[in-house]
């Protein structure tokens, strides 16, 4: 019986469902564990991603007798400045905004039940019509809440953000030594694997490179687009919108849709020219964005399949939330690499 391969693969299908079956039940344990190293990793995670974003600038710096340490100051100072004269500017407005928010939003709720009221009674039975003023009446509450909390635990904000003053500082060893690091990790491959490791190296960094550096880029073109064409049709809260358009821009496929709703949900409380003025302004950053700003910035594409994409964002979601959106694609691309790589030296050594 041991030599029938039906027999085996029953064997070893029942082990693999008993072993699911315990990873089940000891899953409080491993979230636990997922928690732990989640809240100790999370800022060493941060610090490497910006620091490889930084890298090139730092390198750029080093070739022209720049020593490293001194070109990671010299970026911060750069960004310290940039960030005050931003923070100086954009904090009050953005705070101004959030409280007017706050006290119109149920008149802007009132409004948007008169419009849904009067779209046309014979198209929507009178359950849905319930259902909606429902939902918007919850919508409101919800939005009342989260507000006037970012309000009133600004203190508390503050204090969490203590634990995210450990990143600058993470950045910069990082940075300082990014080539001892490169160096010894070098050092540590196998000997006969070691050309074939930092190839496939250069070809993740080949694939990602252009990708998270310029997302960052395109996100940040977009936000200003979106911010001066709701300024230019009046838009109100335009800053406050624009940045949500500029954040969402960063998932690929459905952040446009995401970052575009909370404008359009606004303009149905003002007027439907309105919302058709929201809905060209995003058509024409998206058109922007897909034919002009990504060929330009983001340079090489990823070559992954939408539906592909799709399924990451949505594993990315489960697992980590807003991060894990933003880091999805990035990750699924990588181990597209390494899975091309291993069939690639598995079909050679079949062969050989």
């Amino acid at each position: 019986m041991t030599a029938n391969k039906w027999f085996r693969f029953m064997i070893w299908l029942i082990l693999g469902l008993i072993a699911l079956y315990f990873v089940w039940l000891l899953r409080p344990l491993f979230l636990d564990v997922y928690r732990f190293l989640k809240a100790i990793l999370a800022p060493f995670l941060v610090a490497m991603i910006i620091s490889y974003v930084l890298n090139p600038i730092v390198c750029m710096l080093s070739d022209r007798k720049v020593p490293r340490s001194i070109a990671v100051l010299l970026i911060y100072a750069v960004f310290l400045t940039c960030l005050a004269v931003i923070l100086i500017n954009m904090i009050p407005m953005l705070i101004r905004q959030l409280e007017e928010l706050n006290e119109h939003l149920p008149e802007f709720t009132v409004q948007a039940q008169s419009l849904m009221t009067n779209l046309d009674s014979k198209l929507l039975p009178s359950g849905v019509r319930t259902g909606m003023n429902s939902w918007l009446y919850t919508l409101e509450t919800r939005l009342a809440n989260g507000i006037s909390g970012l309000m009133d635990h600004i203190g508390t904000a503050i204090n969490m953000l203590f634990n995210v003053f450990i990143v600058p500082f993470l950045i910069f060893y990082i940075l300082k030594d990014f080539e001892v690091f490169q160096r010894t990790a070098v050092s540590h491959l196998p000997r006969n694997r070691r050309k074939a490791i930092v190839a496939l190296l250069k070809e993740i960094d080949t694939a990602l490179g252009n990708y998270i550096r310029g997302q960052f880029l395109v996100c940040l073109i977009i936000g200003v687009f979106a911010y001066i064409g709701y300024v230019l049709i009046g838009m109100p809260y335009a800053l406050l919108l624009a940045s949500v358009v500029a954040v969402f821009n960063i998932v690929p496929y459905i952040g446009p849709f995401l970052g575009a709703a909370p404008a359009l949900l606004m303009a149905t409380t003002i007027s439907w020219k309105m919302v058709l003025f929201v809905g060209l302004v995003n058509l024409v950053c998206q058109l922007l964005e897909s034919n002009v700003i990504s060929p330009q910035v983001v340079g090489r594409k990823l070559h992954l399949h939408p539906l592909l994409i799709i399924f990451a964002l949505l594993v990315g979601g489960q697992l980590a939330g807003t991060v894990g959106l933003i880091l999805a694609v990035p990750v699924f691309a990588v181990l597209k690499v390494l899975l091309q790589h291993f069939f690639t030296y598995y079909v050679r050594r079949k062969s050989g």
